[in-house]
């Protein structure tokens, strides 16, 4: 795409720009600042709702008893177990059994810190999810 032809659409970003690469007339790639445009959007919609979507199964599954917080706040965050485990210096494995509600309600206060901190959340919030 050209410089003169990056989407000036929306106002997706509240008013703000983003950086998108075009080629100048010396066919150089620069960055040249965007609004969006529609399609974008448009995905990036679709994507927050898929989110929230499962986002929301998670807190049901939490409710029912089938999954730990973790899981949900993990998820709110969009960490995977990997990312979490690397964040809060714990094995990655460890992070996974961590999702059963059984080993979660037995883990020392000192790996919930390491978790809450890894999340930004606090660490009574950490054992909870919204009603």
């Amino acid at each position: 795409m050209k410089v003169n032809e990056v989407p000036q659409d929306i106002t997706y970003y509240e008013g703000e720009k983003r950086a998108c690469y075009a080629l100048n007339d010396e066919g150089k790639y620069v960055i040249v600042p965007s609004s969006g445009w529609s399609s974008e959007e448009v995905v990036n919609g679709l994507a927050v709702a898929e989110l929230a979507a499962s986002l929301e199964e998670t807190r049901k599954a939490v409710l029912s008893g089938l999954k730990s917080p973790l899981v949900y706040h993990m998820e709110r965050r969009q960490m995977t177990p990997e990312i979490l485990g690397k964040t809060a210096g714990i094995a990655a494995f460890r992070v996974k059994r961590h999702f059963k509600p059984g080993i979660f309600s037995k883990l020392k206060l000192s790996v919930l810190d390491r978790y809450a901190k890894a999340l930004a959340v606090y660490g009574e919030e950490l054992k909870t999810v919204p009603k």
